[in-house]
């Protein structure tokens, strides 16, 4: 795949980079470039711009108020928008359960809740791991007991990523034990605000509360919320699973982590030389560099599949494994570069002012903090030695 975009591409990344450079607030660029903590209210006010001219949903088709774009015009937004710091969009709405809603919801369902992702009404999470349920997701245990007209829920889910802000979640649960596992689960769809609906916080090695335990007692839901039919949730969730892990590929971030790791290899040190000085470093960051060319290609490739509406498969995988392993190689690569620089991160230090060593430049204070906090990276949305499963059993026969 010829990666120099022809001339309408460019017209378009020129679009949307002088969007970007009018429309993005300076305050939130600041925060994003360095590496401050962001609110609720701050990625939902990047949400409304966006929703404002029709851009809050790029891999949405025109049928359901996205803006139909193509493989190209997806990377290029997204690599434009990770080039300027903006914030991300919170992908668990729109690159998530939207897919699931538009695919397999009713009409009603479509009408309710699509047009409110769409506008950053409704903030989502994602209710899939439990203690003991995670890599083995088809064991899960929280129930749901069909009454009537609704569902009962009890049970637990954790790891549930800024489950804090959300006005509603997507779960798995099992609506029946006599079967084979993978035939008793459903997806439902959960208000927050529910009685019975309870959310503990999990502080990480960063300092951040980003994951949480969400506790479910007696938790009453309508049955309008369950998705497609009673049992069929599995199918749901890996039809799910796959636009995660195409989401998980972060070519844009990547991008800007390698140019960032460039800088700080190249940077004067008092008392030193810089590192790109070093052979063997220089080899490092060229690996680095020829590996993320490898994903930015597949990463166009099952794009291209989403929108030719082909469910991604073991290339989603891939773009899963490869795409955290480069991060996590980046954010190593970064911290060796500060050396003894790398100093614990703290929010408390930024907040009074704390700038670094002279040499540092601004983006690095994070770095830390963005080390520690993508070790996990190799483990959710399955982990990496899930996917390898995965793409021996899909594309090797194994």
């Amino acid at each position: 795949m010829d990666l120099s975009f022809g001339p309408e591409e460019q017209r378009f990344r020129a679009e949307v980079r002088a969007f970007i450079e009018e429309q993005l607030p300076q305050d939130l660029r600041d925060k994003v470039h360095g590496g401050r903590h962001l609110d609720r209210e701050d990625y939902l006010r990047w949400h409304r711009i966006l929703a404002a001219r029709g851009w809050s949903a790029p891999n949405w088709p025109t049928a359901f108020g996205g803006p139909g774009w193509n493989a190209a015009q997806q990377h290029i937004f997204e690599e434009e928008c990770a080039a300027a710091d903006a914030p991300m969009l919170m992908p668990f709405g729109i690159r998530m359960v939207a897919p699931v809603i538009m695919a397999f919801g009713d009409a009603a369902q479509q009408a309710r809740f699509l047009p409110r992702i769409l506008s950053g009404e409704d903030w989502w999470c994602q209710g899939y791991s439990e203690p003991g349920s995670g890599s083995d997701l088809a064991s899960l245990r929280m129930r749901a007991e069909r009454r009537d007209d609704h569902y009962v829920v009890n049970g637990q889910k954790t790891w549930t990523t800024l489950a804090q802000h959300a006005d509603w979640i997507f779960c798995l649960v099992r609506t029946a034990a006599d079967r084979r596992p993978q035939d008793g689960i459903s997806f439902l769809l959960v208000d927050m605000r529910t009685p019975g609906v309870e959310v503990r916080p999990i502080v990480t090695l960063d300092g951040e509360i980003e994951v949480n335990e969400v506790w479910f007692q007696d938790v009453v839901v309508p049955a309008e919320n369950l998705v497609g039919q009673e049992h069929r949730g599995w199918t749901y969730a890996k039809y799910l699973l796959g636009h995660e892990r195409t989401g998980n590929a972060g070519v844009g971030t990547c991008k800007r982590w390698l140019r960032q790791l460039r800088a700080l290899a190249g940077a004067q040190r008092s008392g030193g030389r810089p590192l790109l000085e070093d052979a063997r470093f220089r080899d490092r960051i060229a690996q680095l560099e020829i590996e993320l060319m490898a994903l930015e290609v597949t990463n166009l490739r099952v794009i291209a599949m989403e929108l030719a509406k082909r469910q991604p498969g073991p290339e989603a995988s891939m773009l899963k494994v490869l795409g955290t392993e480069i991060q996590q190689a980046l954010t190593e690569a970064m911290m060796h570069a500060l050396g003894p620089d790398a100093l614990p991160w703290h929010h408390e230090a930024l907040a009074a002012g704390y700038s670094g060593p002279s040499w540092e430049p601004d983006f690095a204070l994070p770095i830390s903090a963005r080390y520690f906090n993508h070790r996990k990276a190799s483990i959710y949305a399955g982990s990496n030695e899930i996917q390898r499963n995965i793409i021996a059993k899909m594309m090797l026969g194994l």
